[in-house]
């Protein structure tokens, strides 16, 4: 190098600034090479604990159920549970190393890849649906109880502004941040209410649930599987997260 990169100190060896100049150079290439290696290595070194953290209605929907291979290939996979505030905040203190969320991630803090688009329907039970007609008034459903995961009515909002032009201004009757409750409501026909195509499909398909809005045009959101970039590091981390997302390459 041409420069000293440690001085004896009385208290030991002290890195210059030429070495923190030096590690500032490599880091990014030694990132990308632990990468690499750990690509390599994952297929010889199967096995251990992962934390895995996300909405639980849609890891009981789509995700839980697809993990059991990896239980058969020896890893413990730990799921936590939570809102957008918890989630990334077991990310970002390393408690969970993979994560899902419906919000747009942070490229420049987390890695992350697109797992699906939820399309969002406003749904009633059948007798409900028929009391409606195809085409419902803003008014009739202010009648009715809004069934809602929070007060912020964050899934009914972009439902309503695209169907009524406005945005919604009422109050919904119950609040529950759990959408299979949710939909267990509302097939019962004590409310209205908005749900992800995901997770109402059977009932839809069954005839216990009817959408008002169509498919074709229903609003969308995307769906993410998150990470913290050096957790990449690990063969164990970078084998689960291959695997979830090879669970959604249909979608």
């Amino acid at each position: 190098m041409g420069k000293p990169l440690f001085v004896r100190r009385a208290r030991g060896v002290v890195a210059t600034e030429a070495a923190d100049e030096l590690a500032r150079a490599i880091g990014p290439m030694m990132d990308g090479l632990e990468m690499r290696l750990a690509s390599y290595r994952s297929s010889g070194e199967l096995g251990g604990t992962v934390h895995l953290a996300g909405p639980s209605d849609f890891i009981n929907s789509m995700i839980a159920t697809g993990l059991a291979p990896l239980m058969t290939q020896g890893f413990q996979i730990r799921i936590h549970t939570g809102n957008r505030e918890r989630i990334y905040s077991l990310l970002n203190a390393s408690t969970v190393d993979l994560t899902i969320t419906a919000s747009m991630p942070d490229e420049h803090s987390h890695g992350f890849a697109q797992l699906l688009t939820e399309r969002l329907l406003l749904v009633v039970a059948p007798e409900i649906a028929k009391k409606l007609g195809k085409k419902p008034t803003a008014e009739s459903l202010t009648n009715l109880p809004l069934i809602s995961f929070d007060e912020d009515l964050p899934l009914i909002r972009p439902v309503w502004t695209t169907l009524f032009q406005f945005a919604p201004t009422m109050q919904a009757a119950l609040t529950i941040p759990d959408l299979r409750i949710i939909q267990d409501l509302v097939v019962k026909g004590i409310g209205w209410s908005v749900l992800p195509d995901y997770q109402c499909a059977e009932a839809l398909e069954s005839g216990r649930l009817v959408s008002i809005t169509s498919h074709q045009t229903a609003p969308t959101n995307n769906l993410y599987l998150v990470w913290n970039k050096a957790s990449m590091r690990s063969p164990r981390i970078v084998h689960v997260r291959d695997f979830i997302l090879g669970m959604f390459n249909n979608y």
